[in-house]
């Protein structure tokens, strides 16, 4: 199985309490109700390297990118529900904040995100001003079979493109949080839907 600092980090004990992983996702996905797209927007995003280049090629890049990405979602706001952080681009599906204007966040959160690695890969490799990040895809969603779909393709994303054999093995994805908090029935009933379509729209068939 792969390893993960980051998931040492945010499940050490001496973090309990104090888990940023605590602040994603929600506490019902054994049965996620019809009402999961009620309320505050749910967004579907996929933003890709410039190039599809894998500047997050190492476990200690994925681990610093999860991490901003986690911290920064819960900083503007957003809760996460999936997600997979990939060598050369991310997935995740979040809930909006729930005032009016909450989907108009995400501009800010991204940017801040994408600025925040571009600073830390460029200061890694020892160059300056280089672009790392193409521009990124919202879809929102308000279709239940939509969102779910789009749950089983964030989650098994990593599968999709060959890393693991499960997806649980992916330390830089949701998957095996998801398992761990869903009945088998449910678990499997999510992976009944198909996502090759969502795939070859989303610019990521293999």
């Amino acid at each position: 199985m792969l390893y993960s600092r980051v998931a040492v980090l945010y499940y050490s004990p001496m973090n309990q309490g104090n888990d940023p992983l605590d602040s994603c996702g929600t506490c019902d996905w054994p049965h996620a109700p019809p009402h999961r797209l009620g309320g505050a927007g749910v967004y579907f995003v996929t933003a890709r390297t410039l190039g599809c280049i894998a500047y997050f090629n190492t476990p200690y890049r994925l681990d610093r990118a999860l991490a901003a990405l986690l911290g920064l979602a819960d900083r503007y706001g957003w809760r996460l529900e999936a997600w997979a952080f990939l060598s050369n681009h991310y997935h995740f599906i979040a809930h909006s904040p729930s005032s009016e204007s909450g989907g108009t966040t995400l501009a800010l959160f991204l940017k801040h995100l994408h600025a925040e690695l571009t600073r830390t890969i460029n200061r890694e490799d020892g160059v300056t001003g280089r672009k790392i990040w193409h521009n990124y895809r919202e879809t929102h969603l308000t279709w239940h079979k939509s969102y779910l779909a789009r749950l089983n393709y964030t989650h098994h994303n990593p599968v999709h493109h060959r890393l693991v054999a499960l997806a649980e093995d992916y330390p830089w994805c949701s998957a095996h949080r998801f398992a761990q908090s869903v009945t088998p029935a449910w678990a499997k009933t999510i992976r009944s839907f198909a996502y090759d379509q969502i795939a070859e729209e989303d610019g990521d068939n293999l």
